[in-house]
């Protein structure tokens, strides 16, 4: 009964670690589209270059 049960505990852990990656799989796919959207929306500055639009 006990090697079923860790088994099945062990089944358990990996279905949720799996599910885990493929979520934060998913939030990197998104924070990729919004950093490349950045620079598409990015505005121009007083000189009329290209501003940076992050705040470093």
């Amino acid at each position: 009964m006990v090697p079923i049960l860790l088994v099945l505990l062990l089944a358990l852990i990996l279905f949720g670690v799996g599910f885990a990656v493929k979520v934060l799989w998913w939030i990197a796919l998104a924070v990729l589209v919004i950093w490349l959207l950045g620079f598409l929306v990015r505005g121009t500055t007083a000189a009329g270059g290209r501003g940076r639009w992050y705040r470093w």
